[in-house]
């Protein structure tokens, strides 16, 4: 019961909440989850079991993609579909060369604010409750790279517009603030109405399970074990028989010249550790195969 389990999440619930549920359904209380998504947002969420756990880490910094909806001419307090509306401004004549450059003048390394109604910690304390509490918070910017926005469809309503778009970004990036800066920058504001997350690194929506059909399983819900986890989530080397006693002690090996971290497997194909070579040695991060 040692691997991760890529989650199709439903709308309403929290990360947590599904760590909560798998938890139950496992058996095992030593479950984590790999980067969080909105109660609103559906998709791939990584869940690890047991030892798998540790290579949450690695999971959470990995580039994601997402299936967004932004709704033009409206500004909410959470800069989506969750909070109240602050202000209303028509988008009619908003045109859609001008929607596809301001996002593609945002493509890219960008710095970009969060939503303030977020969990980033301010002193301390998160930000959201900071603003539920009626202080107004300034959150720094932090720099992060959004690969692609690709402009799905563009439909027209009463004074608004529903943008759907294709984004594929780093870790960090917040989908609501692009949704609030596209608004912005086109003078009639803006928020996220729909959010679905379809990849999470090399792991995607083809192969998540519901919870429906992770009850079904129960108590066996691992979908990928710990060795196929590894292979999907990092480059990858196999050890000689020596590399291996090394490597199951916490050794180092040589380096090999490959960019880190990366895993190294057994000659029989079990998963021993996750390394990263500097001074020209391969050093272990995360000993997965003990001696």
């Amino acid at each position: 019961m040692d691997g991760l389990i890529v989650v199709d999440k439903p709308a309403g619930m929290t990360s947590h909440d599904v760590v909560a549920r798998i938890r139950r359904l496992a058996k095992t209380r030593r479950v984590g989850h790999g980067g969080t998504l909105d109660p609103m947002a559906t998709g791939v969420l990584i869940i690890g079991v047991n030892r798998a756990t540790r290579l949450l880490t690695y999971v959470i910094g990995a580039e994601k993609s997402y299936a967004a909806t932004i709704r033009l001419g409206q500004s909410t307090i959470t800069d989506d579909a969750e909070g109240e509306v602050t202000a209303t401004t028509s988008a009619s004549a908003v045109t859609e060369e001008a929607i596809r450059a301001q996002l593609a003048a945002r493509t890219g390394e960008i710095d970009q604010v969060p939503s303030a109604v977020s969990a980033i910690k301010i002193n301390g304390e998160r930000a959201y409750k900071r603003v539920r509490d009626g202080e107004t918070v300034e959150i720094p910017s932090r720099r992060v790279t959004i690969y692609k926005q690709d402009v799905l469809d563009v439909r027209r309503g009463d004074g608004v517009i529903d943008v759907d778009v294709d984004v594929t970004c780093s870790s960090g990036t917040y989908i609501r603030a692009i949704a609030r800066d596209l608004g912005a920058a086109l003078g009639v504001g803006g928020h996220l109405t729909a959010l679905r997350r379809t990849s999470v690194g090399a792991m995607t929506l083809e192969t998540a399970l519901t919870l429906e059909q992770l009850e079904e399983r129960a108590p066996d819900v691992v979908g990928l074990p710990m060795s196929e986890a590894a292979r999907r989530a990092f480059p990858q080397r196999t050890a000689t028989e020596e590399e291996t006693r090394t490597l199951r002690h916490g050794g180092p090996l040589s380096a090999a010249g490959i960019d880190g971290p990366y895993a190294v497997f057994s000659p029989e194909g079990e998963v021993l550790a996750i390394v990263r070579e500097r001074d020209g040695r391969a050093r272990a991060e995360i000993v997965l195969a003990p001696a």
